[in-house]
């Protein structure tokens, strides 16, 4: 994919397998060519729990006739605390606390921040279901998944009401759960998960020195967390550090040989550099991974709309309903050339579906006012 850069997120959330020895990521930072960060990175402040939700615990959790466990599961998982799952932005345990939102990394964290709080155990799972991609402009971003895992406190009398020994909490809107492979993720790896994200999340803001520092803090949080040694490479492109870039990516490399957001940039990478030859064979090595790019299909169904040849574009869309059915921008465009085509029905179905399967309020709005301006016409 040579249209735009690749990035690692957790907008779900992404997870990484840990490598027993990894070398330091320090020779790949280059401090001096960016500006000090607009706020302070502290990872302390990850799970720090607000006065809020110190009161939160006190009043309501504490003292919960069915165990602390199971009133922190019923509170997050059953509607007490009225949680709605968004995608926007990656906040912290009280900030999501404080919104009463967050994506699943950001509610697995606050999560986590109070079972800690009340001296449960905490286990923190990466659940694959396969690569799901999305965009934000010419970004590319890889989302995983995780969940989180509570223990019992052995000396809480009132665990007794407890149905199981460990208990999954999973934050994931509109998927099946069952089924999922899960593999345990340690604490740095989730720091470094966190930060990543905000790294992610400044890059498609423009704030390229937040997204340095963030980054790197990430990395020397988790120095085997692959997804964050991969940002840094496409902060250093948007900076105009291509061969800092390459460095960053072939040390993906080096651990991950089938990493496809490496190889991508990687090539991207080597082209600015006007090394084509290079670029070209690691093309040819991304394609003997990844037959088709994330977006492939959608880009081509873009393409017909814009030609007018709405079957055409019908035709690529539905290829990439079929390859990332939960993906709501898919379905939406689905729609679109349903409508040109003058399939009403076809076109509100794919926009109930756009609807159904939106992470963000903003998404969530603008479909539900054109399958209400769509309803209405049909009447």
């Amino acid at each position: 994919m040579r249209n735009g850069a690749i990035v690692s997120l957790c907008l779900l959330a992404m997870g990484c397998a840990q490598a027993p020895v990894v070398q330091s990521p320090d020779g790949l930072f280059h401090d001096e060519l960016f500006a000090a960060p607009a706020q302070r990175i502290d990872a302390r402040e990850i799970f720090a729990l607000s006065e809020p939700m110190k009161r939160y615990l006190k009043d309501e959790l504490a003292v919960h006739y069915k165990g602390t466990r199971q009133a922190l599961i019923d509170a997050v998982s059953q509607g007490q605390l009225k949680l709605e799952y968004d995608s926007v932005s990656t906040r912290n345990a009280a900030e999501a606390f404080e919104a009463k939102a967050g994506n699943c990394l950001s509610l697995v964290i606050m999560t986590a921040a109070f079972a800690k709080a009340l001296g449960l155990e905490v286990q923190y799972n990466s659940a694959m279901f396969g690569d799901l991609w999305s965009r934000s402009g010419n970004i590319y971003f890889l989302n995983g998944h995780i969940n989180v895992t509570l223990g019992k406190r052995d000396f809480d009398p009132r665990t007794l009401y407890d149905a199981a020994e460990l208990m999954t909490i999973d934050f994931l809107p509109g998927h099946e759960l069952r089924g999922l492979r899960s593999t345990p993720i340690d604490e740095p790896t989730i720091v470094a998960m966190f930060m990543n994200n905000r790294a992610a999340e400044a890059l498609v803001r423009g704030r390229l020195d937040d997204a340095y520092w963030l980054a790197r803090e990430a990395m020397r949080q988790s120095p085997a967390f692959w997804g964050a040694y991969n940002t840094l490479g496409v902060v250093y492109l948007r900076r105009g550090q291509p061969m800092a870039a390459e460095l960053a990516f072939r040390r993906v490399l080096e651990n991950e040989p089938e990493n496809t957001r490496a190889w991508a940039n990687l090539a991207l990478t080597l082209d600015k550099l006007g090394r084509g030859a290079e670029a070209a064979a690691a093309d040819r090595e991304l394609a003997r991974i990844e037959r088709h790019a994330p977006f492939h299909f959608f880009h081509l169904g873009i393409a017909a709309m814009e030609a007018g040849d709405f079957k055409a574009a019908r035709a690529s869309f539905a290829k990439e309903v079929r390859r990332a059915p939960e993906y709501h921008e898919f379905h939406f465009w689905l729609g679109l050339a349903e409508l040109r085509l003058g399939n009403i029905e076809a076109a509100r179905s794919e926009l109930a579906l756009a609807l159904e399967h939106s992470t963000t309020r903003r998404d969530h709005d603008l479909y539900a006012a054109k399958l209400d301006r769509l309803s209405s016409q049909r009447h």
